[in-house]
């Protein structure tokens, strides 16, 4: 049984999980700046075998040689990476790891099916594989975030408002306006990606993940699945399928 880490490299946290094969037997956040020493000790910890590494940011210089010293068999995901789906994306070099390993792990799930993948995050990606095991791309829009920051920042008089607080459909003052209209909008535009994916492609199936999606799985009115580990569940199949050999 292998022992894999995979790691999601983000602008303020890493996220890692550690995989006995298949199944996560554990899972770690560390801040960005304490990530190395953080991931080195798990590494020796749990006697990590295979690690592979995601980052849609410039991670600090040093990263890839601090975990290649460590792991026998290590890689870094990116537009070259050999994926167990076909990539049909027309920039692959511009397209987000993230996105293609959250893409790989909800196909992989639903093998024959028409499958989307909605990640609510800093963004909404909304992650497409045809049924012949393809990737096509599909949409990206603001996030739950973005769009309150984006309404107090492109403004004079809308607030600073935060997600947590009152939420009704009928807001009664501008914080509460602001919040319903974000997250009521960002669940009707959910629901109408879906419909419109779900009229043209049949045998279709859509998984909601990323940071925010608890925010939003209740509120979604079309039939879908959560799964929170969706983006390590792809980094590990990814990882599997490359088998690197070791040292």
């Amino acid at each position: 049984m292998s022992i894999n880490l995979c790691i999601d490299w983000g602008n303020t946290n890493v996220k890692a999980a550690i995989f006995n094969d298949e199944q996560i037997a554990d899972t770690f956040t560390f801040p960005a700046a304490e990530a190395v020493s953080g991931l080195e000790a798990v590494i020796s910890s749990h006697n990590a075998q295979k690690a592979i590494l995601c980052s849609v940011v410039e991670h600090p210089f040093g990263v890839e040689q601090a975990l290649s010293e460590k792991i026998k068999s290590f890689i870094k995901l990116n537009s070259n990476t050999s994926l167990p789906i076909m990539n049909a994306y027309l920039s692959p070099e511009s397209l987000g790891n993230d996105r293609i390993a959250l893409a790989t792990a909800a196909y992989m799930q639903n093998e024959g099916k028409n499958t989307l993948a909605i990640s609510l995050g800093t963004c909404i990606t909304y992650n497409f594989v045809q049924k012949n095991k393809t990737f096509r791309g599909g949409a990206i829009s603001p996030g739950l975030q973005m769009r309150l920051k984006a309404m107090h920042e492109f403004t004079d008089k809308l607030p600073e408002v935060p997600v947590q607080g009152e939420l009704l459909l009928l807001g009664y003052d501008t914080a509460t306006c602001m919040r319903s209209g974000t997250i009521f909008g960002m669940a009707a535009e959910i629901d109408g990606m879906i419909k419109e994916f779900e009229s043209q492609y049949s045998d279709f199936n859509a998984v909601l993940t990323g940071g925010d999606a608890p925010y939003f799985a209740s509120k979604i009115k079309s039939k879908i699945f959560a799964d929170p580990d969706l983006l390590m569940k792809g980094l590990n199949l990814i990882l599997k399928h490359n088998v690197p050999i070791p040292r």
